[in-house]
């Protein structure tokens, strides 16, 4: 086969590209009438991207359940608040739904931590970091892999904020937007190869 990218990027690379942005509709889901609506839009698409986010610790022995579960089809990506909501039923059935393939980096944490929430059994789900390989990247970060295909950077200021706040501020809801967004515009640049 033959070398279409690069095989790593440095970090020093990176900081030289422009920011990339999520630019499609971001709606916050805090009930359990608008997880409905938001599963019922998803549930059309062939494929979305996946992301999760926790409220970080700074104190030893201190954990945080997950705190918020990040949806994103091209157009849009949904916010779903599991700090007020949990995982309700329509989510679940969603996350075990064969039809939709759910596209994320990392898998085995956002899993860890869902379960910590809900016993859940998801489906039909990739993690790029086993998918990219193939393709001859070895970085496997989502920043390094975003930089290698499009020459664009994605921030990780917001990584540390507090996922719980009773109001996300526009920069938390642009950072978790984007890198759901950037798992699903990764697996549709490299399923045309």
């Amino acid at each position: 086969m033959t070398q279409l990218y690069t095989h790593s990027i440095t970090k020093e690379a990176i900081s030289e590209l422009p920011l990339e942005e999520f630019t499609g509709r971001i709606i916050v889901i805090d009930t359990l009438r608008d997880a409905e609506k938001a599963v019922g839009y998803l549930s059309e698409f062939p494929s979305v991207g996946f992301d999760t986010e926790t409220r970080p610790s700074f104190k030893k022995g201190q954990r945080f359940k997950v705190s918020l579960m990040q949806i994103s089809t091209d157009e849009a990506c949904f916010l779903f608040r599991l700090n007020r909501i949990d995982i309700p039923e329509v989510l679940e059935e969603f996350l075990a739904n064969e039809k939709v393939m759910k596209i994320g980096l990392s898998l085995r944490d956002d899993f860890g931590a869902m379960r910590k929430r809900k016993d859940i059994q998801p489906a039909n789900f990739l993690d790029l970091q086993n998918y990219v390989g193939q393709f001859g990247i070895e970085d496997a970060s989502l920043q390094k892999i975003y930089a290698i295909l499009f020459n664009k950077k994605i921030s990780k200021g917001q990584r540390l904020s507090n996922w719980e706040a009773d109001v996300l501020s526009d920069a938390q809801k642009k950072y978790a937007a984007l890198d759901a967004w950037a798992c699903l515009k990764i697996y549709n640049q490299l399923k045309q190869i």
